[in-house]
């Protein structure tokens, strides 16, 4: 078996090609297996990497070293080819999609229990057609999470800052935007505020609107919040990244399913595992068991569960 290293030099600040290349070579000291370090050189480079490399036939291990948005680059790839099983070994700054998993999550952080990790297949949303393996969203949280890069990076600006001015930006351009959704055989129409698709549990840094949704189980739980005014706003934002979404049945809707499409006169941004997409036209839906995903053994997460498959 193969195994490929695919690193984003710029994920977390700084490159950690050397970091990553001597963990690889302390795991795989006496293992027969080979491996390889890839630095990547452009956007969707992890991507086509991937392709290029899977081989009918032959297995190949994909470790996405990097954040959020080096996964979903390696989802991308991993989604087009065959025989491809793919894992995260951290080194960003986010880390959202693992952190579902609670105290294992750490157990990411450790490359040997990758390397001898479980494989189990999991699902993946599609976005107009564009792989994501943890939540995708549009509304005012989607308009935020696109602005904070532009705001963070000016003097005296940064980090939380970055993301505390993009709020206060967006909220001041407003929250609300006519739309049509579609969803679990309900129709919607009117003006909207937010609505996410969520396969994982944790985005933006820590929000955590769905506590209860799982990677596994072949449905999506969708969000859609109707708009509110910029004061209901405020109050609610803090119960929906809680996941308390529950107590506030009359200001946010919970659909467990398959599909929604949502229509839009005017382009809207789409945040996809933290990366931007723009349409007015969204298809969002579940490709079942869509990757084979490498997770450390025996996690608590999937105690109850007997579908693990064997590497």
């Amino acid at each position: 078996m193969k195994h490929l290293f695919i690193v984003n030099p710029i994920a977390g600040g700084t490159d950690k090609t050397e970091f990553v290349r001597e963990r690889a070579a302390e795991c795989f000291a006496g293992r027969q297996d080979e491996y390889e370090i890839y630095t990547t050189k452009a956007p969707m480079d992890a991507r086509d990497e991937i392709v290029r490399r899977a081989r009918p036939g032959e297995r190949l291990r994909v470790y996405a070293c990097g954040g959020d948005g080096t996964l979903n680059e390696c989802v991308c790839g991993a989604a087009e080819a065959k025989n491809v099983q793919l894992t995260v070994f951290p080194t960003g700054t986010g880390n959202d999609f693992i952190k579902m998993f609670g105290p294992d999550s750490r157990r990411f952080f450790e490359l040997r229990e990758l390397v001898d990790g479980d494989i189990r297949p999991i699902d993946l949303i599609r976005c107009n057609g564009r792989p994501c393996l943890n939540i995708c969203s549009v509304g005012i949280d989607a308009r935020i999470g696109t602005d904070v890069h532009k705001y963070s990076s000016l003097p005296l600006i940064g980090g939380a800052t970055g993301y505390v001015v993009s709020t206060l930006v967006n909220v001041i351009k407003g929250i609300k935007q006519h739309v049509r959704i579609s969803c679990g055989g309900t129709v919607y129409d009117g003006d909207l505020t937010l609505a996410c698709a969520c396969n994982g549990r944790f985005y933006g840094g820590g929000f955590n609107p769905v506590p209860e949704a799982r990677p596994d189980d072949g449905l999506i739980d969708f969000l859609i919040v109707p708009g509110v005014s910029r004061a209901k706003f405020i109050r609610l934002v803090g119960q929906y990244a809680k996941g308390k979404y529950a107590s506030y049945p009359q200001l946010i809707r919970h659909v467990r399913a398959r599909h929604m499409e949502i229509e839009s006169e005017k382009e809207i941004v789409i945040n996809v595992d933290g990366e931007a997409m723009y349409a007015r036209r969204i298809d969002i839906s579940i490709q079942p068991r869509a990757v084979a995903f490498i997770f450390p053994s025996q996690m608590a997460f999937f105690a109850s569960q007997v579908d693990k498959i064997k590497a």
